[in-house]
């Protein structure tokens, strides 16, 4: 039966009262009550940090914290000694929300908590909602250009390509959520020899001969030199048309850039030659051997490196310094997102930005590894120029959008992937992205029943949360009170995958919900009944703003 207003009203009130005890943050709350138990103990000068963690085991209580190892050192005592005080002292008046505190191991102090501190989670979460949860304010309105793809606009974008641009999509997604203002920006390498050998391979292809030797041999040739009017110019067809191959494929994927910048315009409007004359102003060249080169081991590189070559021509890096030194003047962080084979040239751009008076910090270079792409269980091998092309096309052809994007997102770009299409492609539970996106589907086919039964949730504030006690309906607050710092994380450490970790493991929480806790029906009241769909609300909106962050969509149905 529905409760009166009289009873809500106390109900609420005393829970609310509790939430203004534990500063609505139960770290805090916890952190404050050691600190305050430090103080009885005469411990001085008090810790400027408290760490408190989650115990990798549940048997071991809710939170722990490792205070008395932390400053046993400098204050000349035992650490179990000071943690078996903190828990005398604890224990003789219980912080709210807490059962029980304990002394473990050498000296860690853990605490077991009431389930109170996760019904103000369901508040919380509801409140805020998708805008406004998991959404700390990192950046504090800075600016910061994320860099990312950038290939050579001489050939489509391959299946290689694919990691390195859903990651980026979703580090810039990150970014934008934790407050920073985003740049998505593409680097046009359009100039240079590999660009004259693709226009010449495509004019050969268009006279139905042979690309030459050391040009570009893909089946795509063949197909856009019969696009290509008989009177165009291989060079600038060939280019216009390799970019709108790359604006269609990312278009896909749900990623737009707002700036596509270009190599060439550097040279039209002379920021190669001003960024040249700034490193002469700043002493940082010196000539040798008819070639110029940078004074980058004066800023941690392992050798010098040349600038302009003895015929004249100037190296890969002159232009990369220019359209850094062009980025900085848009932005106050840089980003580059690039491939494994560009390893080795972290050092000598972040030297060379140093030269210039920008903070090493200030530019981070993510380096993707390899994907190895496999069918049937053989690997499928690709190589751009010989012609034996995997087109990132193709692969969101066959295995869709979003479960394309999960699985480049599932693990960290720090070690080399296996994508196995007949894995990705399939529609089963065992399969990560359709585990997740049927989570988010069963979630929407609860609230559209109640809605069909005619039942209307109540706003946050009207819940009787003390009602999810169920472990299922406690894992599921546990999983969204730790999606904040999950986002944090992510965004600062730039660990995408941890965000898509968080979803399988709501998603499992989420089934094991559905298959346990009937939301209506015979036997469950009507409490009850807003109690878990609040829940369920809960959970949709954080599933939302993990699936969001990875750019994949939330369906409602599957």
């Amino acid at each position: 039966m529905p409760r009166d207003s009289e009873a809500t009203d106390g109900r609420l009130t005393a829970r609310h009262t509790i939430a203004v005890e534990a500063d609505m943050d139960i770290r805090e709350h916890l952190r404050s009550a050691l600190r305050a138990a430090l103080a009885d103990t005469g411990i001085s000068p008090l810790p400027d940090e408290i760490a408190l963690e989650r115990p990798a085991r549940r048997e071991h209580g809710d939170w722990s914290s490792n205070v008395a190892l932390a400053i046993s050192k400098s204050v000349g005592r035992n650490p179990r000694q000071i943690g078996m005080e903190l828990v005398d002292r604890l224990s003789a008046d219980l912080p709210a929300h807490v059962t029980a505190v304990e002394i473990a191991g050498p000296g860690f102090v853990n605490f077991r908590l009431c389930d109170s501190w996760l019904h103000e989670v369901l508040v919380d979460v509801i409140t805020a909602g998708v805008d406004g949860y998991a959404a700390p304010d990192l950046g504090h309105a800075r600016n910061v250009n994320v860099e990312f793809v950038s290939a050579n606009p001489n050939k489509p974008i391959h299946a290689g390509h694919g990691r390195g641009a859903c990651y980026g999509d979703s580090l810039a997604r990150l970014r934008e959520r934790c407050g920073w203002q985003v740049t998505r920006e593409f680097y046009l390498n359009d100039r240079g020899v590999q660009m004259q050998r693709f226009a010449e391979s495509l004019a050969a292809r268009k006279r139905g001969e042979q690309p030459p030797d050391d040009g570009y041999h893909g089946e795509y040739l063949v197909r856009w030199a019969a696009e290509m009017p008989d009177d165009a110019d291989p060079f600038e067809w060939g280019y216009a048309r390799a970019l709108q191959s790359h604006r269609e494929t990312l278009a896909r994927l749900g990623i737009v850039f707002d700036e596509w910048f270009s190599e060439r315009s550097m040279i039209d409007n002379g920021a190669i030659d001003d960024t040249l004359a700034d490193l002469r102003a700043r002493d940082a060249v010196f000539e040798q051997d008819g070639a110029l080169w940078l004074r980058s081991t004066d800023h941690g590189d392992d050798k010098d490196r040349v600038l302009v070559k003895s015929d004249g021509d100037f190296t890969y890096l002159l232009p990369d310094i220019a359209y850094h030194r062009d980025k900085f003047s848009r932005a106050d962080h840089l980003v580059n997102v690039w491939g494994a084979d560009h390893h080795g040239y972290v050092a000598r751009l972040k030297a060379a930005m140093s030269v210039l008076g920008h903070d090493a910090d200030e530019l981070e270079v993510v380096i993707t590894q390899m994907v190895d792409l496999v069918r049937t269980g053989e690997p499928v091998r690709m190589s751009g120029r010989s012609g034996d092309l995997i087109e990132l096309d193709d692969i969101i052809a066959e295995v869709g959008p979003d479960a394309a994007r999960f699985t480049y997102l599932i693990q960290s770009v720090d070690s080399r992937q296996t994508f196995d299409l007949d894995e990705v492609k399939k529609q089963a539970m065992d399969n990560p992205v359709f585990y997740v996106q049927y989570a988010h589907a069963r979630i929407c086919s609860i609230e559209a029943k109640a809605r069909q039964a005619g039942i209307q949730r109540l706003s946050a504030d009207r819940i009787d949360a003390s009602l999810l006690v169920h472990e299922r309906e406690t894992d599921l607050l546990r999983s969204l009170f730790e999606l904040p710092d999950i986002v944090e994380i992510a965004c600062t450490d730039n660990a995408p995958h941890r965000v898509s970790a968080w979803a399988r493991e709501q998603a499992a929480a989420l089934h094991g919900f559905y298959h346990d806790c009937w939301v209506m029906g015979d036997g469950v009241s009507a409490e009850l009944t807003q109690a878990r769909l609040g829940l369920v609300e809960a959970s949709r909106v954080g599933m939302a703003i993990a699936l969001d962050l990875l750019g994949v969509s939330a369906p409602e149905s599957m």
